[in-house]
């Protein structure tokens, strides 16, 4: 209620008098309590509109200045051993020249299964058979199979063993077995060999 000098009895105050017209007179409780409602109000408005993205934006580009000082830092050292890393791949390349020279080309298989044959000769085996078998491809290199049947005595397979891992060229045994001929004082001996070739740009 309004007094006789234009002001509110906050004793007798009756909320509903409390008009947008006569905020000018409102007891200073109530503009405070306006006043602190409004800064309120507004704070967590400007949050939910404004500030909040900016918090969102920041740790996006917080956890972006991680990544890139990782990055930065993995390119500095790389930088920093380049030389060395030069000199690695020159390494390799050199020793991959090798190894690929140690496989054989497709002209020069035919020559490699004599030379097996005649590493089995050497060795007093008696060959029964030496056949390629199918080629079997592999996602760098196709391996060349070969089926070999001979016939010896058990220090003669040692010997033939000994001889195909000496050859220039590479040729892995696997899957060996022996058991005695007819006779039983000779071995009959059966292992597949492989030998590789690398897989070209064409293939």
């Amino acid at each position: 209620m309004v007094n006789a000098n234009g002001g509110f009895q906050l004793n007798k105050l009756d909320v509903s008098e409390l008009e947008y017209e006569n905020i000018g007179v409102w007891p200073v409780l109530f503009k405070a309590l306006l006043c602190g409602g409004l800064f309120l109000l507004i704070v967590v408005l400007g949050y939910f509109l404004h500030v909040k993205d900016l918090y969102l934006t920041l740790d996006s580009v917080t956890g972006k200045e991680v990544t890139l000082r990782k990055t930065y830092q993995e390119k500095a050292f790389q930088a920093a051993n380049l030389d060395a890393y030069r000199l690695q791949m020159v390494e390799v390349e050199a020793s991959f020249g090798t190894l690929l020279a140690q496989l054989p080309g497709d002209t020069e298989v035919p020559g490699l299964l004599e030379d097996i044959t005649e590493i089995g000769y050497g060795s007093s085996l008696d060959i029964k058979t030496i056949s390629l078998q199918q080629e079997q491809s592999e996602e760098f290199y196709v391996a060349l199979p070969i089926k070999i049947v001979a016939e010896g005595e058990y220090h003669d397979v040692g010997t033939f063993v000994s001889g195909v891992a000496g050859l220039p060229r590479i040729v892995t045994l696997h899957d060996y077995s022996m058991k005695s001929s007819e006779e039983g004082s000779r071995l009959i001996f059966e292992v597949n060999a492989k030998t590789y070739r690398y897989k070209g740009q064409e293939e």
